[in-house]
């Protein structure tokens, strides 16, 4: 078997901007909106929750702005670990993202596992009956499924998501059609007594709860930029694709918002026991078009459900890969099944994190899963690129930028105020359950690894920078069907 650590995979820039628009767009509506529109209803106590979908869409434009520039100027694979590569090689060597892996090690897990615990909820709809343990039970079956059903060659897995992604659409358009064929302006609209007062307090709380969950039905709206080798005039394409995701999304996100606020009563969302509570959308249509239509249509979502986490785990366990063959993270993760090809540890390893995540939020609640992920996002990855743009454009100032921020650095403010928010919220969302603790004790955990890896590797602190300038004098990539190259520093 070749050396994995030294091989050096040569990608194909065939995907255009209608490809990874869709691409985008798939990834960010799973299962997310079906299961969160009641937590929506509930962080802002009425109707006028549709203000956590538009604020959660301006941070998603704010930090898409981000990482539309980066994935511009570095189009290579990998994303978030190739920015923060590059620009804080300069003074931290490769710590930056050794704990970008760290993390995501723990983040893409953690939401793939609310897609399971939104399928079981719906699961519910169609077995009333179900107990805790029974639908734990389920939960881990579905898990360990997904996982098996990865354990395979990735061509193989691209056939399967292509009818996947068409039964998700076709879900959430139905639910939308549904919606509007018994819609009631008056319930939709019913807001309660100052339910936009901006001079209190319990507005400003609700809009931090509503902007968390706005934004992690967002996410996926740079999942193209991990795939910046495969992008076909990444300079053009990757910012476009983001932005025409976010908007395409915020669109569907609030036609389902308002058509489901328009046939089901608000206050029936705030109980998480009664249907409306825990499956929305199938609530919508028992009231509009009956219970056999709610059945059926509850399986198109429980497959939604799954298509979510499929896709999610598929692209997330490549990234331990990838850093390990770069020499950026433990060698095992560099190491591929024999026979399809796929990365044996890092798939193992987040299926086990994504079932312990399961379990988690089955145990306390789903906004719980939610903030932890979330916080463990924003410390590495979100703050530490809006910071890459700056220190990028002060220390590479010749790189290649095919697009560059509007009104920069405008935007940048923007989403770190966003993501500050977000992160600040998070302990008073969930009291008890300290998720900012947790996440600083993973990045901590996180830097003793770092700590043990470079000690073994010889890199710094325990050895010399290795600076790595690679795309500073890259060739603009081939528009055409041409080889991109995915390098390693040297």
């Amino acid at each position: 078997m070749p050396d994995v650590l030294g091989e050096r995979v040569g990608f194909v820039r065939r995907i255009g901007l209608f490809q990874a628009t869709a691409i985008n767009m798939s990834q960010m509506c799973g299962i997310g909106p079906f299961v969160t529109i009641p937590l929506m209803v509930t962080a802002f106590g009425g109707p006028q929750a549709v203000i956590g979908f538009v604020a959660g869409a301006v941070l998603a434009l704010a930090d898409g702005l981000v990482w539309a520039e980066l994935g511009a100027s570095l189009p290579g694979a990998g994303g978030s670990y190739v920015y923060l590569r590059q620009a804080f090689q300069y003074r931290t060597g490769k710590l930056m993202p050794f704990l970008f892996v760290w993390t995501a090690m723990l983040f893409v897990p953690l939401g793939m596992a609310t897609g399971v615990i939104g399928f079981v909820q719906y699961l519910g709809y169609l077995w009333p009956g179900m107990s805790q343990g029974q639908g734990d039970a389920v939960g881990l079956v579905v898990t360990v499924g997904i996982v098996v059903v990865l354990w395979r060659r990735v061509e193989r897995i691209a056939r399967l998501t292509v009818v996947l992604w068409t039964v998700m659409i076709a879900a959430v358009g139905l639910v939308i059609t549904a919606a509007f064929t018994h819609f009631s302006p008056e319930r939709a609209f019913a807001y309660p007594a100052h339910a936009v007062d901006l001079t209190t307090s319990h507005f400003w709380v609700g809009f931090a709860g509503g902007l968390t969950i706005g934004v992690y039905d967002y996410l996926g709206y740079n999942t193209t930029a991990y795939m910046g080798a495969e992008i076909k005039r990444p300079g053009r394409t990757l910012p476009r694709a983001i932005l025409f995701s976010i908007l395409g999304i915020m669109g569907i996100y609030l036609l389902l918002q308002i058509g489901t606020l328009g046939v089901v009563d608000w206050r029936e969302m705030l109980d998480p026991h009664s249907t409306a509570g825990s499956s929305v959308a199938s609530a919508v249509l028992e009231r509009t078009w009956g219970r056999t239509a709610a059945d059926a249509i509850t399986v198109l979502i429980l497959i939604t459900a799954v298509t979510s986490v499929l896709t999610g785990l598929l692209g997330g366990s490549r990234i331990p890969y990838d850093a390990a063959r770069d020499r950026v993270f433990f060698r095992p993760y560099g190491t591929l099944h024999p026979r399809h090809r796929f990365p044996v540890l890092g798939l193992l390893t987040m299926g086990v994190l994504m079932a312990a995540g399961f379990l988690l939020g089955r145990h306390t609640d789903l906004a719980t899963v939610i903030q932890l992920l979330t916080t463990v996002m924003v410390l590495v990855q979100a703050l530490a690129q809006i910071a890459a743009v700056t220190v990028l454009r002060r220390r590479q100032p010749t790189l290649r930028r095919p697009y560059r921020m509007w009104l920069y650095p405008l935007p940048s403010l923007v989403a770190l105020i966003g993501w500050l928010v977000i992160y600040g919220y998070a302990d008073r969302s969930a009291p008890g359950r300290h998720p900012i603790e947790w996440s600083l004790a993973w990045v901590a955990a996180g830097l003793v690894a770092f700590l043990v890896w470079a000690r073994r590797e010889r890199e710094w602190p325990f050895g010399p920078k290795r600076i790595s300038e690679e795309y500073l004098h890259a060739a603009e990539p081939d528009a055409a069907d041409g080889p991109a190259e995915s390098r390693a520093p040297h």
